[in-house]
């Protein structure tokens, strides 16, 4: 598997995983899923903003890169969120119709990376303003890495809600090879 295809992966897995946990997540009442579980993000409800959050951040510096991504022209229209732990969406509803726009957004996007795309080193400013040029790659597999470790704290904040995600390994959208 090459980087391209990897990244392509890793979008396939963050549609999959957000369907699962936005699914889960609205088995619950309102107030469970604003309730403070002292996690990083609070609630439920604030982990899922935080993600919709740090993935519009990403997006808007990825907007930037000079392959000019088609899929990400939208992005640069949405406002920056103000803070990382900006609540941009009080309810799940709302929440989730955006969580599903980005996610088909992240997956038009991966699926127009090209390999040298990749080797770029891609200069941004981070939420403090510092300036930073680092490897698209290196950021990309950042961007999803992120994504991983915040749904697992969903995840975990749902189980001790007595809410089941069911199966989350990448394991399950990689292909078995053993037919090929």
């Amino acid at each position: 598997m090459n980087r391209t295809e990897h990244v392509r992966l890793m979008a396939e897995y963050n549609e999959w995983m957000n369907a699962k946990l936005y699914e889960a997540a609205r088995s619950l009442p309102d107030d469970e899923l604003s309730a403070d579980r002292k996690a990083f993000f609070g609630s439920i409800l604030g982990s899922l903003n935080h993600l919709v959050v740090a993935d519009t951040i990403w997006l808007k510096r990825f907007s930037t890169h000079p392959a000019n991504y088609p899929a990400l022209l939208a992005i640069r229209d949405l406002p920056a969120p103000a803070s990382l732990d900006q609540i941009l969406f009080a309810d799940i509803q709302g929440l989730s119709r955006h969580r599903a726009l980005l996610d088909q957004m992240i997956r038009e996007w991966a699926g127009s990376i090209s390999e040298p795309d990749l080797d770029c080193v891609l200069g941004y400013s981070n939420t403090k303003g510092i300036a930073a040029r680092r490897n698209f790659y290196a950021l990309v597999v950042h961007f999803f890495n992120h994504q991983t470790h915040h749904r697992g704290q969903v995840t975990t904040l749902l189980s001790q809600a007595g809410v089941d995600v069911g199966v989350t390994d990448l394991l399950m959208l990689i292909p078995d090879e053993t037919q090929a």
